[in-house]
């Protein structure tokens, strides 16, 4: 084994651009078939509540196979303990040896998910946008919003949460955050969710939602939303008609979103077919099944793959023996 690289360290080996980019190419290997993905492996606990998400695979011809496993225990912030753990093991792809233990805290989990928000609005909304609406209050709501700025045109932020204390906090959190300084983007308080919705024609949702926040009626023409929160069953945060009103329907995945993602609750209430879902692979490489006019309505449907995992683990490895070569 070569390495167990602790958190401070692995953040060290990771940046946003080049993090993009890589996890645009896994979504590509994927949608073409160049990637082993086994469905995604699920524990949930009632008391406390949580769940846990075990994820693994390889991209055809690289160096390592990745197992990666990650937590959300919803009642730790009472304990004043981190909602979300994790680690991501990394196995040569030739000897099946361990070459590193990256003891993330589930932090690259999060960052992978907001770079691949950073990838759907790249490819699927509109080119400049006024205003981003941001649904939700914890860590992913956050990094969504700072990761957007390689890839957005955008001045203004609208932010609505549950508790407003809550996203109240998060804002002031936010406007300390040197990336959000230097990007300049006015952050505020959503008066109510209609009002972020109608307002906002970038819309990302990230919260643990079982009822639907965002309804059909209230999305405005040349919205693109992106919906983070249904990784898992019984979760929905989209109307199934605002999917059946969408122009384009886009899945990180199509055989995770139908099984448990946006797209299930749609199927489910008969309101589309599994066959109007596109991948976001495939849109990446054919932009023209994405967006192709900047009055539809397009959403993204993120379950979360594991080449994500594969690719930001690949970024640390490579990092790492970069950094220790001998000599």
């Amino acid at each position: 084994m070569k390495a167990v690289l602790k958190l401070e360290e692995i953040k060290r080996c990771v940046g946003i651009p080049q993090l993009i980019q890589a996890i645009e190419s896994g979504f590509v290997s994927y949608s073409e078939g160049r990637s082993e993905v086994p469905p995604v492996g699920f524990l949930h606990f009632d008391e406390p509540p949580g769940d846990v998400h075990i994820k693994y695979g390889y991209i055809y011809g690289g160096d390592y196979y990745v197992l990666k496993v990650a937590s959300a225990f919803y009642k730790n912030a009472e304990l004043n303990h981190p909602v979300n753990d994790g680690v991501v093991l990394v196995f040569s792809a030739k000897t099946g040896g361990v070459e590193f233990v990256l003891q993330d805290e589930g932090w690259l989990t999060d960052i992978r998910t907001a770079a691949a928000g950073a990838v759907a609005a790249k490819h699927l909304a509109n080119d400049t946008i006024d205003t981003i609406g941001i649904v939700g209050t914890g860590i992913q709501a956050r990094l969504q919003l700072e990761l957007l700025r390689d890839v957005v045109n955008c001045k203004k932020c609208l932010v609505w949460g549950r508790s407003s204390t809550k996203a109240q906090r998060m804002i002031d959190e936010l406007k300390q955050n040197p990336v959000i300084q230097e990007w300049g983007i006015e952050i505020t308080l959503a008066d109510d969710l209609d009002s972020l919705v109608s307002k906002s024609r970038l819309i990302v949702t990230t919260t643990p939602a079982r009822i639907p926040l965002i309804l059909a009626d209230k999305v405005q023409a040349g919205t693109h939303i992106t919906a983070m929160g249904s990784d898992d069953h019984g979760k929905q945060e989209l109307a199934s008609e605002l999917l059946a009103r969408a122009d384009r329907v886009v899945a990180d995945s199509i055989s995770q979103c139908v099984d448990h993602g946006e797209c299930y609750s749609a199927i489910k209430d008969n309101k589309i077919e599994e066959s109007a879902v596109l991948e976001l692979g495939d849109v990446i490489n054919n932009p023209e099944k994405g967006r192709t006019h900047e009055n539809q309505i397009t959403i993204a449907d993120l379950t979360g793959v594991a080449v994500q995992d594969i690719e930001v683990a690949n970024i640390v490895a490579n990092a790492y023996l970069n950094q220790n070569k001998p000599g």
